[in-house]
């Protein structure tokens, strides 16, 4: 997988301190809300490249974030930015029923689980 490291892209901003959430802008409205914290793991990339060969849009090309400690999807498609936040704000399925934050290990795939 090759892209950019989260982190490195954050450099280019100057974040509030109050920053503490993210929500992730797709394609067709789509939006994906992780903690800030998260998303500055050393391994959490903006993926445009996959074995050598750009991304398909059918794997999220041009961009896809890549989280690899929470359930995919949270591993957005089709990035085209983010919102820093000092609150949360669900994303697409959070406010469809699936669990905010969408740990694997917890099996958090459901709210309320």
């Amino acid at each position: 997988m090759k892209g950019v490291l989260f982190t490195e892209v954050l450099k280019l901003v100057t974040p509030k301190p109050e920053a503490k959430h993210v929500l992730v802008l797709a394609e067709e409205g789509y939006t994906a809300n992780i903690p800030l914290e998260d998303l500055q793991r050393s391994n959490v990339l903006f993926a445009f490249e996959h074995d050598g060969v750009p991304l398909t849009g059918e794997h999220g090309g041009p961009l896809r974030l890549i989280v690899p400690h929470l359930y995919a999807w949270k591993s957005v498609k089709w990035v085209r930015g983010f919102m820093l936040l000092e609150e949360e704000r669900l994303g697409f399925w959070e406010r469809n029923g699936y669990h905010a934050y969408g740990d694997p290990w917890k099996e958090q795939r459901y709210s309320g689980t």
